[in-house]
């Protein structure tokens, strides 16, 4: 069941390079089963983790957009990938910080900061400070939760 919703969101477009105002996306778990495979289902809404080495872009070096496998938003730039040994594909900066919520993960006896989707709350992975320049940053993603859209 789709939950109707007035609450709107700023998400950056790489496309048109702006901002705009979206609907935020709520979905119950019926309606997300239906347009994911059980592995994205799992990583992307049940905050899981696909084993390392093991997903579709840790190794990917095309050009494009990555999005996010349930909304659609403009998540990374394949600009700002790069090879961190992890076994997941990572990223030293997002497309925009508007994309993305970074919250408090006390999971797994260790704390992180996990990122979302800002449109739809997806799970994407986590973000860490042992990245290279300029941000230092290393954005660890799970390929369950992202879509490339390749450039033409």
């Amino acid at each position: 069941m789709n939950l109707i919703s007035n609450e709107k969101v700023p998400i950056f477009f790489v496309e048109s390079g702006k901002v705009e105002m979206v609907e935020k996306v709520y979905k119950g778990d019926e309606d997300w089963l239906e347009i994911l495979t059980p592995e994205q289902f799992q990583v992307a809404r049940k905050k899981g983790t696909e084993m390392a080495f093991t997903g579709r872009y840790h190794d990917c070096h095309e050009d494009g957009v990555y999005r996010c496998v349930c909304c659609d938003t403009d998540l990374f730039d394949s600009k700002t990938k790069f090879d961190s040994g992890t076994g997941w594909p990572s990223f030293w900066e997002p497309v925009a910080m508007e994309n993305m919520v970074h919250v408090e993960d006390r999971s797994l006896f260790m704390v992180r900061t996990e990122v979302l989707c800002a449109r739809c709350d997806a799970h994407l992975g986590h973000v860490f400070d042992d990245g290279p320049p300029p941000t230092g940053k290393r954005y660890c993603m799970n390929s369950a939760s992202l879509k490339l859209v390749k450039r033409p």
